[in-house]
Formats: C-alpha cells, structure tokens, sequence
C-alpha cells in the first residue's frame, strides 16, 4: 500500500515528489529508497523523466535527508532518539548496532551504509552523535549519496519493465548482507572481550 502511494506521489510529482519523499525516507520514515530510485529510473526509461535531473535531485534529496539525521543527532544525541526515535522506527539498539558498524570500518561506514537497508539513515544519526564536524561529515556522505542514486537510478533505466523484481531480489540480498555483517561483528565483539578478560584475569 504504501509503495503503491509513493509510485503514484512520484509518477505525479516528479522532481519535487523524488525530492520529498528521499529527504523524509532519509530521516526515518518508511519509505522504500532502493525500489523509489529505481521506479524513478523506470520512468526515464518511459520517458516520463529525464536522467541528469533525477539524477541530481536524488541526490540532493538524499544528502539533505543525511544532513537533518546528522545535525538532529549532533543537537539532541540520545536522549531525544530513546525518546521519540521508536515512531520512526529508531531504536537504542538500532543505533548501538551501527555504532559497531562505525568501529569496524571507520568513517568510510557512512559511505558503504548507503547501500544497507536499514542502516543508511542510522549512519548520520551515529555521525552526529559522535560529535563529527559536519565539513568531515559531508567528505563521507556526499560520494555515497552520488554513487547510490547513480547505482539505483542507472539500474532502474536499463531494467525498463523488469526493474521491480530485480531490485526486490537486490533489497532482499542487502537485508541477509547486513545480518551476516552484524552477526560476525558481535562474534568478533564477543571473542576480543573474552580474551581480553582472560589476560587480566592472568
């Protein structure tokens, strides 16, 4: 139902619509942003839409979108996403799991997270949290909006018709990449500290 509302919001809209709807799926809300940039190159391919300026509103769409999560973090830290972060389906531990992330791979995690569902708007929450500058920020998040939305948009041209299976098929691979990433993450977690307490307790 929802997917249905966002196909006819942005076949209707456009530009603004594409725009819109990334900086608030960004943020939190439930929208779809693999399967939203790849309809969106579906309609360039019908011609209902034109590429470099898809292009460049998801882009800014979804840079903006990371920018509001990072300062809302940067301001408000914690408290306020234990608080009210669960209507928008952000949680402590949602949160504590992509602060792993962090230490796994560094600042280079808020350009990879772009292509993890459930992990890209975490990642700006994460970066703000952690007192980043926003100049650091931006060096980081910026490359992962373009090559996202030039990955998606792209693939949704060339797919034409074939574009929904395809990145239904990609969404849910991303999903069982992320669990396996988080898995071996907290095993790796769980084995440092178990050694690290066999050495004081020598």
């Amino acid at each position: 139902m929802v997917q249905h509302k966002l196909f006819w919001f942005i076949a209707h809209y456009g530009y603004i619509g594409i725009f819109g709807a990334l900086v608030l799926g960004i943020i939190g809300l439930p929208v779809p942003d693999e399967i939203l940039m790849t309809f969106s190159g579906y309609l360039i391919s019908k011609g209902e839409l034109h590429y470099f300026p898809t292009l460049i509103v998801s882009v800014l769409g979804s840079f903006i979108g990371m920018s509001a999560s990072y300062f809302i973090g940067h301001k408000f830290g914690y408290p306020l996403l234990e608080k009210y972060g669960r209507k928008i389906h952000i949680t402590k531990e949602k949160l504590d799991s992509t602060q792993h992330w962090f230490n796994r791979f560094g600042k280079f995690a808020l350009t990879i997270g772009y292509f993890i569902p459930g992990v890209r708007h975490l990642t700006a929450y994460s970066a703000g949290i952690s007192k980043w500058s926003y100049r650091v920020f931006s060096l980081y998040a910026a490359p992962g909006a373009m090559i996202w939305a030039f990955t998606f948009i792209t693939l949704g041209t060339y797919l034409g018709e074939h574009w929904r299976a395809v990145t239904e098929t990609i969404h849910r691979y991303l999903v069982i990449g992320l669990a396996l990433l988080i898995a071996s993450a907290l095993i790796i977690w769980f084995v440092r500290r178990a050694k690290s307490e066999k050495i004081k307790a020598k």
